[in-house]
């Protein structure tokens, strides 16, 4: 199960996207997002996140 983020709840700190040890997690404007396809379900992520702006799919 991918992990999915919610644009709504980012605020852009890209805390996430350094923890990915993948680099499934790409910027998207103000936000970041997560490839589905791209990630392997570490949860790195996730655990990193200040704002709980990311969860299991």
């Amino acid at each position: 199960m991918a992990y999915k983020s919610n644009s709504d709840e980012c605020i852009g700190c890209g805390a996430c996207a350094d923890e990915c040890p993948v680099s499934a997690i790409e910027q998207d404007g103000d936000t970041y997002k997560i490839n589905a396809d791209e990630c392997i379900d570490c949860g790195s992520c996730e655990e990193t996140c200040p704002v709980e702006a990311i969860s299991p799919e």
